[in-house]
Protein backbone atom coordinates (compact mmCIF):
# COMPACT_ATOMS: atom_id res chain seq x y z
CA UNK A 1 0.00 0.00 0.00
CA UNK A 2 1.88 3.31 -0.97
CA UNK A 3 1.32 6.34 1.63
CA UNK A 4 -0.88 9.70 0.29
CA UNK A 5 1.40 12.28 1.10
CA UNK A 6 5.43 11.57 1.21
CA UNK A 7 7.22 10.46 4.06
CA UNK A 8 10.01 12.76 5.45
CA UNK A 9 13.21 11.91 6.67
CA UNK A 10 14.73 13.79 9.25
CA UNK A 11 18.19 14.72 7.65
CA UNK A 12 22.07 14.61 9.67
CA UNK A 13 23.27 17.24 11.50
CA UNK A 14 24.82 18.75 8.81
CA UNK A 15 22.38 19.53 6.56
CA UNK A 16 19.96 21.19 8.65
CA UNK A 17 18.04 23.29 5.98
CA UNK A 18 17.34 20.12 4.04
CA UNK A 19 14.63 17.19 3.85
CA UNK A 20 14.84 14.02 2.85
CA UNK A 21 11.34 12.80 1.19
CA UNK A 22 10.34 9.75 0.01
CA UNK A 23 7.58 9.38 -2.32
CA UNK A 24 6.64 6.28 -3.51
CA UNK A 25 9.73 4.91 -3.49
CA UNK A 26 11.63 8.17 -5.10
CA UNK A 27 14.29 10.03 -2.25
CA UNK A 28 14.65 13.31 -2.86
CA UNK A 29 16.01 16.26 -0.87
CA UNK A 30 13.87 19.39 -0.27
CA UNK A 31 14.49 22.53 1.34
CA UNK A 32 12.89 22.34 4.67
CA UNK A 33 9.74 24.99 4.60
CA UNK A 34 9.05 26.71 7.51
CA UNK A 35 5.22 26.34 8.85
CA UNK A 36 3.24 28.89 10.32
CA UNK A 37 2.46 28.57 14.14
CA UNK A 38 -0.98 29.56 13.44
CA UNK A 39 -2.57 26.25 12.69
CA UNK A 40 -3.17 26.08 9.18
CA UNK A 41 0.19 24.58 8.25
CA UNK A 42 0.68 26.51 5.23
CA UNK A 43 4.28 27.44 4.34
CA UNK A 44 5.42 30.91 5.01
CA UNK A 45 7.13 33.57 2.99
CA UNK A 46 10.13 35.05 4.64
CA UNK A 47 8.97 38.91 5.22
CA UNK A 48 10.49 41.69 2.92
CA UNK A 49 10.73 44.91 5.09
CA UNK A 50 11.98 46.83 2.15
CA UNK A 51 9.16 46.19 -0.13
CA UNK A 52 5.97 48.59 0.53
CA UNK A 53 2.94 48.32 -2.12
CA UNK A 54 4.79 51.29 -3.82
CA UNK A 55 7.95 49.88 -4.59
CA UNK A 56 6.59 46.78 -5.49
CA UNK A 57 4.23 48.08 -8.34
CA UNK A 58 7.48 50.75 -9.65
CA UNK A 59 9.11 47.33 -9.76
CA UNK A 60 6.43 45.75 -11.54
CA UNK A 61 6.29 48.56 -14.37
CA UNK A 62 10.27 48.58 -14.41
CA UNK A 63 9.91 44.38 -15.18
CA UNK A 64 7.26 45.35 -17.30
CA UNK A 65 9.08 48.40 -19.78
CA UNK A 66 12.36 46.11 -19.94
CA UNK A 67 10.04 43.10 -20.82
CA UNK A 68 8.12 45.18 -23.56
CA UNK A 69 11.73 46.67 -24.88
CA UNK A 70 13.14 42.84 -25.16
CA UNK A 71 10.37 42.27 -27.31
CA UNK A 72 10.31 44.92 -29.73
CA UNK A 73 14.20 44.18 -29.97
CA UNK A 74 13.31 41.42 -30.78
CA UNK A 75 10.64 41.64 -33.05
CA UNK A 76 11.60 44.87 -34.42
CA UNK A 77 13.38 44.09 -38.31
CA UNK A 78 10.39 41.54 -38.77
CA UNK A 79 7.72 44.53 -37.38
CA UNK A 80 9.50 46.32 -40.49
CA UNK A 81 9.29 43.88 -43.02
CA UNK A 82 5.74 43.47 -42.62
CA UNK A 83 5.53 47.51 -42.59
CA UNK A 84 7.01 47.60 -45.43
CA UNK A 85 4.53 44.54 -46.61
CA UNK A 86 1.88 46.46 -45.82
CA UNK A 87 2.93 50.25 -47.29
CA UNK A 88 3.31 48.39 -50.59
CA UNK A 89 0.09 47.23 -50.47
CA UNK A 90 -1.65 50.39 -49.24
CA UNK A 91 0.32 51.62 -52.41
CA UNK A 92 -0.84 48.67 -54.64
CA UNK A 93 -4.54 49.46 -53.54
CA UNK A 94 -4.76 53.14 -54.34
CA UNK A 95 -3.50 52.29 -58.08
CA UNK A 96 -5.98 49.87 -58.86
CA UNK A 97 -8.40 53.05 -57.52
CA UNK A 98 -7.26 55.34 -59.88
CA UNK A 99 -6.93 52.73 -62.31
CA UNK A 100 -10.54 51.81 -61.82
CA UNK A 101 -11.48 55.73 -62.02
CA UNK A 102 -9.71 56.63 -65.46
CA UNK A 103 -11.17 53.04 -67.11
CA UNK A 104 -14.51 54.43 -66.16
CA UNK A 105 -14.01 57.94 -67.28
CA UNK A 106 -13.06 55.77 -70.55
CA UNK A 107 -15.72 54.13 -70.71
CA UNK A 108 -17.45 57.20 -70.43
CA UNK A 109 -15.52 58.81 -73.45
CA UNK A 110 -16.13 55.26 -75.68
CA UNK A 111 -19.56 55.81 -75.00
CA UNK A 112 -19.99 59.58 -76.03
CA UNK A 113 -17.67 58.75 -78.95
CA UNK A 114 -19.70 55.66 -80.16
CA UNK A 115 -22.80 57.61 -80.32
CA UNK A 116 -21.19 60.68 -82.17
CA UNK A 117 -19.55 58.11 -84.17
CA UNK A 118 -22.70 56.32 -85.44
CA UNK A 119 -23.08 59.46 -87.86
CA UNK A 120 -19.90 58.84 -89.81
CA UNK A 121 -18.27 55.57 -90.92
CA UNK A 122 -14.40 57.16 -90.44
CA UNK A 123 -15.28 57.86 -86.88
CA UNK A 124 -16.40 54.35 -86.08
CA UNK A 125 -12.78 52.61 -86.95
CA UNK A 126 -11.63 55.19 -84.91
CA UNK A 127 -13.55 54.78 -82.47
CA UNK A 128 -12.75 50.72 -82.68
CA UNK A 129 -9.14 51.38 -82.24
CA UNK A 130 -9.69 53.41 -79.49
CA UNK A 131 -11.59 50.96 -77.33
CA UNK A 132 -8.94 48.16 -78.42
CA UNK A 133 -6.56 50.88 -76.69
CA UNK A 134 -7.81 51.34 -73.89
CA UNK A 135 -8.94 47.85 -73.22
CA UNK A 136 -5.12 47.10 -74.02
CA UNK A 137 -4.06 49.68 -71.40
CA UNK A 138 -6.57 48.14 -69.03
CA UNK A 139 -5.15 44.73 -69.54
CA UNK A 140 -1.37 45.78 -69.25
CA UNK A 141 -2.88 47.77 -65.57
CA UNK A 142 -4.26 44.28 -64.13
CA UNK A 143 -1.12 42.37 -65.24
CA UNK A 144 1.08 45.13 -63.44
CA UNK A 145 -1.37 44.66 -60.71
CA UNK A 146 -1.15 40.40 -60.80
CA UNK A 147 2.49 41.16 -60.69
CA UNK A 148 2.60 43.53 -57.55
CA UNK A 149 0.71 40.91 -56.14
CA UNK A 150 2.55 37.85 -57.03
CA UNK A 151 6.17 40.11 -55.63
CA UNK A 152 4.11 40.99 -52.05
CA UNK A 153 3.09 36.76 -52.09
CA UNK A 154 6.47 35.75 -52.79
CA UNK A 155 8.25 38.27 -49.79
CA UNK A 156 5.58 37.05 -47.52
CA UNK A 157 5.93 33.45 -48.01
CA UNK A 158 9.95 34.44 -47.89
CA UNK A 159 8.96 35.50 -44.22
CA UNK A 160 7.31 33.03 -43.01
CA UNK A 161 9.76 30.25 -44.42
CA UNK A 162 12.32 31.94 -42.36
CA UNK A 163 10.72 32.15 -39.58
CA UNK A 164 9.65 28.63 -39.93
CA UNK A 165 12.90 27.54 -40.54
CA UNK A 166 13.94 29.59 -37.38
CA UNK A 167 11.71 27.22 -35.22
CA UNK A 168 12.78 24.40 -36.20
CA UNK A 169 16.18 25.14 -35.37
CA UNK A 170 15.10 26.03 -32.25
CA UNK A 171 14.32 22.56 -31.83
CA UNK A 172 16.96 21.00 -33.13
CA UNK A 173 18.90 23.35 -30.75
CA UNK A 174 17.36 21.78 -27.40
CA UNK A 175 19.40 19.67 -25.02
CA UNK A 176 17.03 16.71 -25.53
CA UNK A 177 19.14 16.14 -28.94
CA UNK A 178 22.39 15.48 -26.71
CA UNK A 179 23.84 12.76 -24.79
CA UNK A 180 21.82 11.88 -21.52
CA UNK A 181 24.90 13.49 -19.80
CA UNK A 182 24.02 16.71 -21.19
CA UNK A 183 20.87 16.40 -20.99
CA UNK A 184 21.02 15.89 -17.41
CA UNK A 185 23.24 18.20 -17.15
CA UNK A 186 20.93 20.73 -18.63
CA UNK A 187 18.16 19.81 -16.37
CA UNK A 188 19.83 19.83 -13.22
CA UNK A 189 21.26 23.58 -14.19
CA UNK A 190 17.68 25.22 -14.55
Amino acid sequence: MVPATPSKITAMEGDKDWDLCNKEGFVFKRVKRSRISGGSGEASKPVEPELDPAVKERNRRMRKKRTLVKLKRKYQSEMEQWEILSNSFSAMQEKAVRFETAEREERLNATETTSSSEHGGEDATNTVSSMLDELLSMAEGQEAIINDVSDLCEVAEKICRIEHEEEEESLFDLAVWCSPRSLMASLCAD
